[in-house]
């Protein structure tokens, strides 16, 4: 396990700055996902600090020890990758034992680690089959097993669920979890998908542009995000957002209500409510909405629809009736469970937040 520090990290291509004068650590045995959309620069910085980018300028820490110019085995990390990487003339057993053969390992060292790796990712049985006999969940395992072998200081993960189906991402995430929880190691996970970072992670760092939005717990990015990317961003279905302006009176939202939030005189407003926020049928800053698809998922529903100032909305409706499209129903919210942002995206905090 080990700490890692990234301290005044750049990345460039030429002229082109992917990663901008970066700050972050990486607290020892903790679980941290890099998320953010396509092309913000996460993998790349997941390669840097793995050894496989060079850097352009600051540094990577590891233990408090440079290792700029370090080899990947140098600095004592593993990564996974989204595309396994397997050998496809090798068994199991050789797939995950293959780095420690190459550093020379003994036979018997090689086998008992590669039996306890092989243990705790529950595919003894597959140990003499080759990757086209496997899944592609057990070749992410595999892949994950050759990682714990070598025993290393961190796990670099690159989105490596991709590839597989919507049922066994959610399998393969729990099994991800239990596997940190069991090695309690440094982990450092890439995803464009937020639902796989509010689920794995202890920290999560929001990326755009070669830069960090916010960072910090699920919780707190969910509940008190920094700006309306991190809002939006985070929470599946996602966050709402009405336009609105100040005045003497409180927030007026371009739908109708007033909420009675202090803020200063800006025309330019936008306030964001999570779709589990809203009460159907509520009184409490409450207006109409045109319901244009009702989502049933069991346990609850989602409506999609739009409201009366023409914004899209998606509100969570738990034991609600006959509900359709083409319904109008009224929807309220709590004023202190909606969030105030500028035209500019920044959060406006009110007294209550």
């Amino acid at each position: 396990m080990s700490r890692i520090d990234l301290v005044d990290l750049n990345k460039s291509y030429g002229i082109f700055e992917v990663i901008s004068g970066l700050n972050l650590s990486i607290e020892d045995g903790s679980f941290t996902v890099f998320v953010g959309p396509s092309g913000c620069g996460k993998s790349t910085l997941l390669r840097m600090i793995a050894g496989l980018e060079p850097i352009t300028g600051g540094d990577v820490r590891i233990d408090g020890n440079r290792v700029n110019d370090a080899s990947p085995i140098e600095r004592g990390v593993a990564m996974v990758f989204q595309n396994y990487a397997l050998y496809p003339h090798m068994t199991v057993e050789q797939n995950i034992g293959f780095s420690l053969r190459m550093a020379k390992f003994g036979k018997t060292e090689i086998a008992e680690r590669v039996s306890e790796a092989a243990k705790t990712l529950q595919i003894t049985d597959l140990l003499k089959r080759k990757p086209a006999q496997l899944s592609g969940g057990q070749r992410q395992r595999v892949a994950i097993g050759r990682a714990i072998v070598r025993d290393p200081q961190a796990f670099l993960f690159d989105e490596p669920l991709s590839n597989l189906d919507a049922e066994l991402r959610v399998s393969m995430r729990v099994e991800i979890a239990k596997l940190h929880n069991k090695l309690g190691a440094t982990m450092i996970y890439v995803t464009h998908d937020q639902t796989e970072a509010m689920t794995l992670a202890d920290k999560i760092v929001v990326m755009r542009h070669g830069a960090i939005e916010q960072a910090g717990s699920p919780a707190v990015l969910y509940n008190d995000p920094a700006n309306m990317f991190v809002a939006g961003f985070i929470g599946s279905p996602r966050m709402n957002f009405l336009r609105a302006s100040a005045s003497a009176n409180g927030v007026v939202l371009a739908a109708g209500p007033v909420l009675p939030m202090p803020v200063s005189d800006q025309s330019d407003l936008r306030v964001g409510i999570r779709p589990e926020h809203f009460i159907v049928q509520g009184e409490s800053s409450r207006f109409d909405m045109h319901v244009d698809v009702v989502e049933y998922l069991g346990g609850t529903r989602y409506l999609y629809g739009t409201a009366p100032s023409g914004e899209e909305l998606i509100v969570e409706a738990r034991d609600l009736g006959s509900v359709r499209a083409g319904d109008s129903v009224p929807v309220g919210f709590q004023p202190d469970q909606a969030l105030v942002f500028s035209g500019t995206g920044d959060r406006i905090r009110t007294e209550r937040q």
